[in-house]
Parts: structure tokens; C-alpha cells; sequence
């Protein structure tokens, strides 16, 4: 929400500075996010006069300029615009001037060969418009020497707040000036709006349907209005707060949208074919809107129509055939109520958004939509002339009475502070609010514009906002005897060392779309039709995700086509495999493409060669180590998901019935559904399958633990079945003696000459730590025929000879 100084005073009558008024706004829970203040930002900008501007001797494009900047000798200045010359004014820039549109500090510089000590600047320069192609050109009266933004006029800040769904009535400058008067910052100008008497009965009556759409409806008819363009008062307020002006009759309902809050829409009533009718749209219909768009609309959409169909949008936008133009004699201006919900349906449905949707679907101020009219009314005849009709009106145009029993304790109950019941009235009086009574219950009417009170906790938060939060006491929390709980829970420290882990070995964090295309999620597991969004936001994210790697190789692709090939990213989210809370599981994913492997992206002089299967794998064990899952325990298993390409994948797994996750290089039929060039490694593992580590009540180990005594390594080769696989001879290895045994490792394995054919060799290094006393030669030999003996009996294999 934007609005000026200027604008902001027509409903506040403050001396108040700049900074006190948008520090109290943020405190009253208006946030200020910007303060655009011209005459601060522009000030040492100043109007100058061109002396002479002679052709540059080493370049052709550009002029030397002599300049009177009114402050003493002329200035030279080496300029480039093509329109810079002799006799014309222009605004200047002495050195050590910051430039806003170029974001950079001016100082004294030589342009071939030419000193220039100063600039002539452009309106882009100045950042007050797009036009870059010349120096900004003054008018002869422009005085030399004059503050520029003070000639300008552009002494008057534009501040932009942050407004919460639930501030509706701060969709009016006038509800913004409202909260101010009632925290001390001056006093909000109320003045009537006197009812305007009309001149003859409307020749146009309007039919209401459908009551819970359009609760609300007031027409008024002026004859004989003069459009043009609006006055320069009128632009200036529109022009600062990013809206374009169009003409006075359009301006003057843009202009009340952010004033009041009260959206209006104008119809050309020569271009209305008889009465109007506030129906449902018929399915098929369409609509030729302002914004020069054709909406196709169904039954579930209000709409505005007459004789020869829809008109308008209902609160969302007007239709461009019944338009104002300058040629509009006749005006229709319609003030009405809107279905917020539907309100904002529709515009969710057609992909429209506009200020009216903004304020509507938000809730307007209901017992303001005639006199509303009233004032639209005064603004045509005062600047287009015209006379008007009577008003019609049709349903209801006030909202239903709340009143709220709300004992005086509730306050220091709720928020901890005493506020006394004097001060309680003036604030909520100074808020719309009525008080009646004198405690210790009093009882508190609610004004119309404030649909978001609703209890007694509501009245609370208006007074403590106003008041102060500063005055909330801070109050620490009872924790009595017992320890004090860990903040994060399990997935929440598991996902950040999951996220720690993978930056570390050089993979780049991405946040993609929760949602993909339906085809994408059924080769990913997905596509159920409880996972399919009622409204999605594009056609190719339909569903909710069953991965993370769709998004990642999407986003690796995207990198690829702009000149990034070699990518490594990953991410850690939300996946979905079902409805039920169960079935929502945090995952960690990694994709790899080119030469982002894990030693290093790109190209390198000592050699370099595509991601892997095995790189995948790697950061796969990665993350479950930072995770906490017990790496000893785990299995990896050949073929992965179906995703990945069934040679080169494998599955991480504890036991067949928990598996963790899968790697490997990503399979040529998901590449091409996906979109993408291969080849890519990714990985994904669920971080909710670890089991917890189990809670042991002995005493904690030292975090270093070192060995006083020399470790000893021996090597096995053993015979087995060609099928067998390296993990069950590693565990069954580190089974032997768990106490003695630090490390089992594969070295060699070897399929060949004088092995038979269906058989291979597998070697290990097995590494004893011994940490009481040194090893003697026949315990070392006691735990080496320990390895052989649990290898024989868990594979079947053979010590080679």
C-alpha cells in the first residue's frame, strides 16, 4: 500500500516529522518497508543554464558544454546527450553527487582527453522516468541555481507499508490516518458527506440475483459530464503511487479505491443496453476486460450485464465495450457489495488480479458503499461537470451489528499490562469504537470497517498496538526442576547436518516447486488422485511431489542451457507419497551432471571425467552419516529405483524392509520424460526411515578416544560365489571381534586365471586396535582364524591359498 506526505495529511492534521510518523506506523503494526523521498535523495541536483556547447575534439558524439551552475564561474562539463546545445536549462550534478539511476558517486573525471567536472543528467539518471535518450529539458523560466526537486515540486515522500490480510480498512489512506490519530500523531479530519440531491428518477434499474453474491447494490446516473484528462493534482497522487492516469472519470474511482477503499466502477451509459441484472455468468460467456484480455467464465463467476451480456467483472475488473473514453457524456457509476470468497475465486480462476479484487476479497467497509457513491458523485461534478440522478439501491447497505462483552481485566490477563479504563476509551474511540458501561464488564460495538474483530482477544491486540508493545513486560517462562528441553526436534537437526553435509562436498542448495507435472510424478511413484491440486497455479505443476529429483534435474537442465553444464545441486524438503500425515516424509536428494563430480567441477589440467554412480553413492552415505543412521548397519544392494538405470544403481537399505534410499546414474526414459540431457548421478534418501539412536544410561564415552598401543592389519583373500557380495564379507568380518576389530576394508577383487569360472576372489584388510595391552603373535592368529572361520560360515567362501 502506497500513499504521499501530502495525500496522508488531507485526513490528518499532524506537524509531526517524516521519521516519527513511519517509526509509529511500524510500532502500530503498519510496517513501513520503503520511504521514497525525492527532495532528500535529490537534493544536491540543482538547475543550470548551457552556455556553449562546442563539438568534442577527439569524439564525435559528443560536446563540451560550458555551464552556469548560478553559483559563481562556469563549470565544463563533457556531455553525450544528443540534445544537449546552447541556451537550454537542464538540471546538474556537481562532483561527489551519488546518481541513482547509475548507482554510482560522481566525481571529477577526463572523458578523451577533456576534463569534466560535473554532469547534465537525464530523467532515467534521476530515476523519475524510463526516458534515457536526452538531459532533461527546462523551460526558459527555470531559475539557475535552484534546487531542482524544489522547483519540481517534488518535495513530497511516498511511503509504502506492508499491510496483514486482516488490515482491510488500511486499504484507505483514510483508515491509515485513523490508526495515527489514535496513536498521538495528530487528529483525523472527519468531514461530513453530505447526501447530493438527484435531478430526475434513474431510466436504469438493477436486478440482484443472488443476494449471498451481491449482498448490496447503489447506482447513480450523471448526465452531461466533460471527460479529459484529470487535473494535475490528481495525477501527481496517482502518478507517485505507480498507477497511470487514464482519464478524470477512471482517475477519480482509482483515486477512491486508495483514499476510502472503496472501489468503484464507471460504465459509459450510452454503451448499457436497458437495466442491469446481478447474476451468475453463464457458462461459455466471455469478457473483453479493461485490461485487454478475453476471460472465458463459467457459472461459478458474478458478474455485471445488461440486455446484450456482461458488462463487468464483479469486483474484480470492468469490461472494455462499456468503457469511459473521452467521447462519455452519460456515466453509470456503480458502488456495491461483494461475496469476498467468491471475490477472490474468481480472480484465483482467471488468473486476475486488480485493486478492487485486492480490497474486496479482503472486505470492505459496508455502511461506506452509499455514501461512497455519494462522494464519487461530488468529485464528477466537481471536475467533469454533469447532472445527477436519483440513487438506486438495492439490498443491503449496512453490515450486521457486533458488540463484544469485554471485562477490563482482559487486558492484563492476556497482555500483562494495566491500562486504565479512561485511556481504553479514547483509544478504541479513536479507532471507530463505542464503550458503554463502567466495568468491571463493559460492553464494546465494533464500526463497520473492522470485520476482523471478532472477540475479546481482537479488542486486546487494538488496545496493546496502540499502547505500546514495547510495554508488554518481558516475562521468562516457568521451567521448574526439570532440564530444559531440546529446541529442535530429530528432523529438524537431521535436515540441517543433512544440508551441512552436502554443501560441504561442493553441491549447491536449490528450492524448487513443490508440485510437477502428472507424467513426471507417476514415473516417480506419484499421481494419485488425492495428490492432484484442485487449483493449481500452472498446468505442468499439477501434483504434489513423490521427489525431489524431478525439480533438481529440471533446475540442473536450466543451469545447462545457459552455459552451466557442469552442476551439482541438491535439496532437502517435503516429499509426498500419500495423503495421510504418514505418508508426508522429509527427504534429501542430489543430482550431478557432467563433470560436477565430487572431486571438483569443470575441467582440470591433472584430468577430469563425468559424475558417477559412485559419486552419487558417496554423498547418499554423506548425508545418512551426518543424519545419525548407523553406517556399520547399512546395506547396499545393485538396482535402485525405477527411475535409474538398472546396471548402474544401487539401494541403500537395513534389512529388506527399510529402505533408506536409493543412487545411481538416472535412466534414459526418465531423462526424456523429464526433458533432459544426460548423463546425471542423483541420489535420494528418506532422513524419516533412520531409527533413532537408542538412549544408554552409561556413562558417556570421551569424544577422542586414541590408543596408546600399535594397530595391526591383516589381509584375507577368500573364495566365493561370483554372486556374493563384498558388504556381507565386511560384516561378517567385523563380526568376528567387535572389540578388537576397527576396520574392515575391500582391496582387490579379482574374477579370472586360475579362479573357476563361477567363482572370484574378494580381499579385505582387517585392521586390530588393541587397547590394553600389545597383541602377541598367537592372538593375533586367535582373531585372524575368527575372521576366517565367521566368513565361512556366513558366505560359504574359502581362505585362497
Amino acid at each position: 500500500m502506497k500513499f504521499t506526505l501530502s495525500w496522508l495529511k488531507d485526513h490528518l492534521d499532524t506537524d509531526e516529522p517524516l521519521e516519527k510518523l513511519a517509526g509509529k506506523l511500524t510500532m502500530i503494526g503498519l510496517e513501513v518497508e520503503h520511504i521514497d523521498d525525492k527532495a532528500k535523495a535529490l537534493s544536491a541536483f540543482t538547475i543550470a543554464k548551457v552556455i556553449s556547447a562546442e563539438q568534442h575534439p577527439n569524439a564525435d558524439r559528443l560536446r563540451v558544454c560550458m555551464v552556469d551552475t548560478g553559483s559563481g564561474a562556469p563549470v565544463q562539463v563533457v556531455c553525450g546527450a544528443p540534445n544537449a546545445r546552447a541556451g537550454m536549462k537542464s538540471v546538474f550534478s556537481p562532483p561527489g553527487t551519488f546518481i541513482p539511476g547509475k548507482n554510482i558517486t560522481l566525481g571529477v573525471g577526463t572523458i578523451r582527453g577533456v576534463e569534466s567536472r560535473g554532469m547534465l543528467c537525464s530523467a532515467a539518471e534521476l530515476e523519475l522516468s524510463n526516458d534515457h535518450d536526452g538531459i532533461i529539458d527546462l523551460p526558459e523560466d527555470a531559475p539557475v541555481g535552484v534546487q531542482y526537486t524544489e522547483w519540481a515540486k517534488l518535495g513530497d515522500p511516498v511511503i509504502e507499508i506492508n499491510l496483514t490480510p486482516n488490515r482491510a480498512d488500511c486499504t484507505a489512506i483514510h483508515g491509515i490516518a485513523r490508526d495515527l490519530s489514535a496513536a498521538d500523531m495528530g487528529t483525523l479530519k472527519e468531514p461530513a458527506i453530505k447526501p447530493i440531491k438527484g435531478e430526475f428518477p434513474s431510466p436504469v434499474k438493477v436486478t440482484v440475483d443472488d443476494t449471498t453474491l451481491c449482498p448490496g447494490f447503489a447506482l447513480r446516473l450523471i448526465r452531461g459530464v466533460k471527460n479529459g484528462p484529470s487535473p494535475e493534482w490528481l495525477q501527481k497522487r496517482l502518478t507517485a503511487i505507480g498507477l497511470r492516469p487514464i482519464n478524470t472519470l477512471v482517475d477519480i474511482t482509482n483515486y477512491m479505491a486508495y483514499d476510502r477503499g472503496r472501489p468503484l466502477h464507471v460504465f459509459d451509459a450510452a454503451k448499457v443496453k436497458g437495466d442491469l441484472v446481478v447474476r451468475r455468468a453463464k457458462p461459455g460467456e466471455s469478457l473483453l476486460a479493461l485490461d485487454g484480455k478475453t476471460y472465458t467464465l463459467d457459472d461459478s463467476m458474478c458478474v455485471i450485464a445488461d440486455a446484450s451480456g456482461v458488462l463487468s467483472l464483479a469486483g474484480i475488473m470492468g469490461g472494455e465495450p462499456s468503457g469511459c473514453s473521452e467521447t462519455t457524456t452519460d456515466v453509470l457509476i456503480e458502488s456495491a457489495l461483494w461475496n469476498d470468497i467468491n471475490i477472490a475465486h474468481t480472480g484465483r480462476k482467471l488468473g486476475v488480479n486488480s485493486d478492487a479484487r485486492y480490497r474486496f476479497e479482503r472486505g470492505v467497509d459496508p455502511a461506506f458503499m452509499v455514501p461512497g457513491l455519494e462522494l464519487a458523485t461530488k468529485l464528477v461534478m466537481d471536475l467533469c461537470g454533469g447532472t445527477p440522478s436519483e440513487t438506486v439501491v438495492v439490498g443491503q447497505s449496512f453490515g450486521d451489528d457486533r458488540i463484544i462483552d469485554f471485562p477490563l481485566d482482559e487486558v492484563k490477563r492476556l497482555a500483562g499490562i494495566e491500562v486504565s479504563l479512561v485511556e481504553m476509551r479514547r483509544i478504541l474511540g479513536h479507532l471507530g469504537f463505542t464503550v458503554a458501561g463502567s466495568g468491571p464488564v463493559v460492553k464494546i460495538a465494533v464500526p463497520s470497517w473492522r470485520a476482523d474483530v471478532l472477540g475479546k482477544a481482537d479488542i486486546v491486540e487494538e488496545i496493546v498496538r496502540i499502547v505500546g508493545v514495547d510495554r508488554v513486560p518481558l516475562v521468562p517462562f516457568e521451567r521448574g526442576e526439570t532440564p530444559r528441553k531440546p529446541i529442535l526436534t530429530q528432523i529438524q537437526l537431521r535436515t540441517r547436518r543433512a544440508k551441512r553435509a552436502l554443501a560441504a562436498r561442493g553441491l549447491v542448495e536449490a528450492v524448487t516447486w513443490s508440485f510437477v507435472a502428472r507424467p513426471q510424478a507417476e514415473l516417480f511413484g506419484g499421481g494419485q488422485s488425492e495428490l492432484a491440486l484442485a487449483n493449481p497455479i500452472a498446468s505442468d505443476l499439477s501434483d504434489m511431489r513423490p521427489s525431489l529429483v524431478p525439480g533438481l534435474v529440471a533446475a540442473s537442465q536450466r543451469n545447462a542451457d545457459r552455459g552451466f553444464a557442469d552442476a551439482a545441486l541438491f535439496e532437502v524438503g517435503q516429499i509426498f507419497k500419500g495423503d495421510q500425515p504418514e505418508d508426508q516424509l522429509m527427504a534429501a536428494s542430489g543430482v550431478r551432471r557432467g563433470l560436477a563430480t565430487s572431486a571438483g567441477l569443470g575441467r582440470h589440467w591433472s584430468g577430469s571425467a563425468a559424475a558417477t554412480a559412485l559419486d552419487a553413492k558417496a554423498d547418499a552415505m554423506a548425508v545418512l552419516a551426518a543424519a545419525g543412521a548407523p553406517i556399520q548397519a547399512l546395506q547396499v544392494v545393485a538396482g535402485g529405483a525405477p527411475w535409474l538405470h538398472p546396471g548402474r544403481s544401487g539401494t541403500i537399505q537395513m534389512g529388506p524392509q527399510n529402505i533408506l534410499g536409493s543412487f545411481g546414474e538416472l535412466h534414459p526414459r526418465a531423462l526424456e520424460a523429464l526433458g533432459a540431457e544426460g548423463p546425471i548421478v542423483a541420489f535420494e534418501v528418506i532422513l524419516d526411515r533412520i531409527p533413532d539412536a537408542k538412549a544408554r544410561p552409561t556413562r558417556a564415552k570421551p569424544l577422542l578416544e586414541l590408543s596408546p598401543f600399535q594397530p595391526v592389519s591383516r589381509d584375507f583373500a577368500f573364495i566365493v560365489d561370483r554372486s556374493a557380495k563384498a558388504g556381507d564379507i565386511v560384516r561378517a568380518a567385523q563380526a568376528a571381534d567387535r572389540k578388537l576389530i576397527t576396520g574392515v576394508t575391500v582391496f582387490d577383487v579379482y574374477e579370472g586365471k586360475g579362479i573357476e569360472p563361477d567363482k572370484k576372489s574378494i580381499a579385505i584388510a582387517v585392521t586390530l586396535q588393541p587397547r590394553e595391552k600389545t597383541l602377541t603373535d598367537q592372538e593375533i592368529d586367535a582373531v585372524a582364524a575368527k575372521v576366517v572361520a565367521e566368513v565361512t560360515k556366513k558366505t560359504g567362501g574359502s581362505l585362497r591359498g
